[in-house]
């Protein structure tokens, strides 16, 4: 990282005061090229983010376990493509009995390639036929020698491992490279309303609408067990479905179904819930 950064700054008209320096001393140069105005204020930030990949670990930039998005490797083509197609990921973790035993990774074009060519495959082939070799790596490993373990072996995602040999969480080059020049909105990073009602009997809600307020606004109050650790709307849809929810995943709950809607965002994350009154005060999971 100090060499690449060397060249960086060399490249930016800033000299050097020898040919290899130590880190603590590209700190100060930085510092010194800023108060000059050599550097303006990002160029001296992103530098410093570089730097700092190397005190940083995996596990403070992965995604955490709780969030990922997973497959079942004895799935069919056609379900593959569709759970990809519903979550916006190209590249979706495969697992076998559970989420420890993460058996490869699956590319949403190497599903829709075969199907495109062999179209009764879709049905009569399944998911783990079709893996790509999963990476992995502990939760400790800095996020700077993963970066270049990354560029040289051309490894797109990782699979971070916790201190048991279980699965901790995934990370992505992006998640790296957002460390260092940080995070990239897009055009549903907006501060949309938190309840927008349809009608008399439905509303969009964010999704991280907290919980506590829509049972004051819609007059309906959770058992402990529905609502229990968890703070918004979105959360109560993973608790009870039990996975990361996706567009088309809904549950219902004290007379109301809540069905997950858009997701946004690099890492595709449900950001609207769609919430519709029933005519019954049954509860139970839908929307598998």
């Amino acid at each position: 990282m100090i060499e690449y950064l060397t060249k960086l700054l060399k490249g930016w008209g800033i000299s050097l005061p020898h040919s290899t320096v130590s880190e603590d001393e590209l700190r100060a140069l930085i510092d010194s090229a800023a108060r000059q105005g050599v550097l303006v204020e990002s160029q001296r930030e992103m530098i410093q983010s570089v730097l700092d990949l190397g005190e940083t670990l995996v596990r403070e930039l992965m995604v955490p376990r709780i969030d990922i998005v997973w497959m079942e490797g004895n799935k069919t083509l056609r379900q593959g493509l569709s759970l990809a197609l519903r979550s916006g990921f190209t590249r979706i973790p495969v697992i076998d009995e559970n989420l420890d035993n993460v058996i490869g990774i699956v590319y949403v074009k190497d599903l829709a390639k075969r199907v495109h060519e062999h179209h009764e495959s879709e049905h009569t082939e399944q998911v783990q036929e079709h893996l790509r070799k999963a990476t992995f790596v502990p939760e400790n490993k800095t996020a700077a020698d993963l970066l270049k373990e990354m560029q040289k072996d051309q490894i797109h995602m990782a699979v971070v491992i916790d201190e048991y040999g279980g699965t901790a969480g995934l990370i992505t080059i992006e998640d790296i490279l957002e460390e260092i020049v940080g995070q990239i909105a897009d055009e549903y990073d907006d501060q949309s309303q938190e309840v927008l009602w349809l009608s008399d009997e439905s509303a969009r809600l964010s999704a991280r609408y907290r919980v506590e307020d829509f049972e004051d606004e819609f007059g309906v109050e959770f058992t402990e067990d529905e609502r229990d650790d968890v703070d918004s709307v979105g959360g109560l849809l993973a608790k009870h479905l039990g996975r990361v929810p996706i567009a088309g995943n809904s549950i219902e709950l004290a007379g109301w179904r809540f069905t997950a809607e858009r997701p946004a965002g690099r890492r595709h994350r449900i950001t609207s819930v769609l919430a519709t009154k029933l005519d019954t005060q049954d509860t139970q999971i839908a929307g598998e």
